[in-house]
């Protein structure tokens, strides 16, 4: 057993293309930059209901993927190196946010992807609901050593993470949509991890750029965070997204599978 000291995390929406998740996870970028854990928004599912990854990766779908997988737009990829006696996936009655949970020493981290759809608030209102009808699961006892992490595709648009210049954005529609998001990332008790005014969306048509992806950190979690940014020349091909790279101070076991001889 060894122990990783950081935790790094690539987030992407990728379309639910193919070419660009393939790309993505056969390019060796990932292992290059000691990438521990993948979040992928609108995931590419096959016709057998799977998404792309290889055994390199434990992949985690949302809880309803078996029962409605055409409503899956969130999984993850966690090494398979990283011990699985150090996470375990939390149900959450939606294909739109997959959630697990790791322990160390350190305590708890939550990690929540999402995506969220733009016309619609109700996996914002989910997620609210769930933090408080699962406080016991997700923060336990000493709610000062669990971290909450949620990660993802919001689809709202404001001031505060957008270019405030960008006035053609902030309709009242959008305003109110994006102050109920604000709303819940408070109640959960999370802020910015990623600085505002970095944008994270290029539009297909107008090719102008805005801010569709976060992440929300637990407010008490600052010593936590070593670096969060985008990475556009890692944006890859057939998506709009770039990719957003988060690093945690936090240690994690691995498991490394002894050599066996070949003979």
């Amino acid at each position: 057993m060894d122990v990783d000291t950081k935790m790094k995390i690539w987030q992407q929406n990728v379309n639910k293309s193919p070419t660009c998740q393939h790309n993505l996870i056969s390019s060796g970028e990932l292992l290059k930059l000691d990438i521990d854990i993948v979040t992928l928004q609108e995931p590419a599912i096959n016709t057998f209901n799977q998404t792309i990854a290889t055994n390199s990766w434990i992949t985690v779908y949302p809880t309803m993927h078996n029962s409605e997988p055409g409503k899956t737009r969130a999984v993850l990829l966690i090494r398979a190196e990283l011990s699985t006696d150090t996470w375990n996936q939390i149900d959450f009655p939606s294909g739109d946010v997959t959630v697990v949970q790791f322990n160390g020493t350190w305590g708890k981290l939550n990690i929540f992807n999402i995506y969220n759809d733009g016309t619609s608030n109700k996996t914002i209102n989910l997620l609210t609901k769930f933090h408080k009808d699962n406080y016991a699961t997700l923060e336990g006892e000493n709610a000062n050593n669990v971290h909450t992490l949620w990660v993802g595709d919001f689809n709202r648009h404001h001031p505060y993470w957008d270019d405030p210049r960008d006035t053609r954005l902030f309709t009242n529609e959008a305003i109110k949509a994006a102050e109920l998001l604000i709303e819940a990332v408070v109640e959960a008790g999370l802020e910015m991890a990623l600085p505002g005014k970095i944008p994270t969306h290029c539009h297909n048509v107008t090719k102008r750029w805005s801010r569709l992806d976060q992440v929300f950190l637990s407010d008490h979690s600052d010593n936590l965070l070593i670096a969060c940014d985008t990475y556009p020349d890692q944006r890859g091909v057939n998506t709009d997204h770039l990719p957003i790279i988060m690093e945690l101070n936090l240690a994690i076991n691995t498991y490394m599978e002894s050599p066996h001889p070949n003979f």
